[in-house]
């Protein structure tokens, strides 16, 4: 996957909001971590009628996320995008995407790599 210079990558599981920026150029990739932003998941439901309390959390997470990357590619402060998430995880982050989100989406990989460091989520990002 190619990533243009600027480009966000966002890196969302269960307990977990990370933001990389790619520093370099679509050639030679170079990811630097970002400050995390505070999400608001209070008024989150999570889109669906879970049973358990923590499912419902996570939900609740996953698209407090969604909406702030919405807010950020809203205000032109993202222009490129991939998010990276769990497979469970990405599918109610899609639930949520808003259509300028969609416009700013580069890819998705459906992998946990919520601890992972930059070098290993690049070589991940390489490797689709």
């Amino acid at each position: 996957m190619l990533l243009p210079h600027g480009t966000v990558i966002a890196v969302i599981d269960a307990r977990n909001f990370r933001l990389f920026r790619n520093i370099g150029d679509e050639a030679n990739p170079e990811l630097s971590e970002a400050d995390t932003p505070r999400l608001d998941t209070h008024n989150h439901s999570g889109g669906s009628h879970h049973g358990s309390t923590v499912t419902m959390a996570h939900d609740a997470h996953a698209t407090a996320a969604v909406e702030w990357l919405a807010q950020e590619v809203q205000g032109h402060r993202i222009e490129h995008l991939v998010v990276i998430a769990a497979p469970r995880s990405l599918g109610e982050l899609r639930k949520a995407y808003t259509k300028g989100l969609e416009s700013a989406l580069l890819g998705e990989l459906a992998k946990d790599l919520g601890e992972a460091k930059a070098p290993e989520i690049l070589a991940q990002l390489r490797g689709r």
